[in-house]
């Protein structure tokens, strides 16, 4: 049964359809040059597993013919936080995959229609583009520094982009400690890297992602995600995470152990990650968003010679935005998360991000 937008007559009908499922969305996403690996249906399987996300798509396209356009959201359903649409939790950004004006204000207005039927707090959209400029029912919510490489260079020439003494110097010196490099998805790999991040995330004071959604991640996209470990006489000392989708890389997930970061391990690890995706045919490295106010990570990655930009997210209704600013009890929160033994640092994250999103 197809969606009418409110206001719409019945020829502007939108379809729901299930992106699990329905095989045009995996033949779509080959051929859109805007989709990513927050599209697919094994990032979107991840998500439903670990936190029970049920994702769909909108679109103008109906049963039995090829899909030229869809957005993707999933549904979030928590008593604590509210239920809401977003396009899509967990994933740094996710174009609205559509090329004509007309069709996305069919597609938001559809949106809109099932927040107010299904009594939903609000719709948050993270495209990657300027795409909700200028759309007055939407309001920027949140912002972010987004950084990518272009990787069509040669290595020469990309290795003297880096700065001198923060990424050359630092790759030079890790190779002289004669630091070892690990990739792939072995349960081993997974373990050294979730240890590093609860290191990581202790030091942020923040709880960690599940252990299950790496697992997830893991397992549904196969060899579309790898992970990267250094290590110093045995001892995991940095780690990364990336997910590749067609001849985009994305780093994900990043963590160390900072007793050893003189030692260049992080360097190494994007430096040869930048290496193999060349090999690979890799054009774009995707080094994600960044805070505004995490000025350590965006100078680390503005270093590496890439391109910084804005990224925004978007809600509807614009009165729903609210202050992000953390209060008090929040700060007092955070630092408790510092204290934690490891096993319930790693509980707090089970409990809570499931109401993130």
């Amino acid at each position: 049964m197809p969606l009418v937008p409110k206001g719409a007559s019945q020829a502007m009908s939108v379809y729901q359809i299930d992106p699990l499922e329905d095989l045009r969305w995996r033949h779509f996403l080959l051929e859109h040059p805007s989709s990513s690996v927050f599209h697919t249906p094994a990032w979107l399987e991840a998500l439903r597993r670990t936190y029970g996300y049920g994702p769909f798509v909108l679109t103008t396209c109906p049963p039995g013919r090829a899909l030229t356009n869809g957005v993707v959201f999933c549904r979030i359903n928590s008593r604590f936080t509210g239920r809401r649409l977003v396009s899509l939790p967990f994933s740094d950004h996710c174009e609205p995959l559509v090329d004509c004006p007309d069709d996305i204000e069919q597609l938001l207005c559809s949106a809109e229609s099932l927040l107010e039927k299904e009594s939903l707090k609000y719709i948050e959209m993270r495209p990657a583009s300027a795409c909700l400029e200028g759309k007055p029912e939407f309001r920027k919510a949140k912002g972010f520094w987004f950084h990518k490489m272009d990787l069509r260079p040669g290595l020469d020439q990309l290795f003297r982009g880096f700065h001198r003494d923060c990424v050359q110097r630092k790759v030079d010196r890790a190779e002289r400690e004669a630091l070892s490099y690990e990739a792939g998805r072995s349960e081993l790999l997974l373990q050294q890297f979730y240890h590093l991040l609860l290191l990581t995330r202790r030091r942020h004071q923040l709880p960690p992602q599940p252990l299950n959604w790496f697992r997830n991640l893991v397992g549904c996209l196969g060899n579309r995600i790898e992970i990267r470990v250094v290590s110093k006489d045995g001892r995991p000392v940095a780690s990364i995470l990336t997910l590749r989708h067609k001849d985009v890389l994305i780093y994900k997930y990043g963590c160390c152990d900072r007793r050893f970061n003189q030692l260049g391990g992080m360097q190494l690890l994007l430096w040869r990650t930048i290496q193999e995706a060349k090999d690979v045919g890799v054009r774009e490295f995707d080094l994600g968003r960044s805070d505004y106010d995490n000025l350590g990570l965006v100078t680390f990655k503005d270093r590496w010679g890439s391109a910084r930009s804005e990224l925004s997210y978007w809600r509807y209704p614009a009165h729903r935005v609210e202050n992000c600013r953390p209060g008090w009890s929040m700060r007092l929160g955070r630092q408790a998360l510092a204290h934690l033994p490891d096993g319930l640092l790693s509980a707090a994250g089970q409990l809570l991000y499931k109401h993130v999103g």
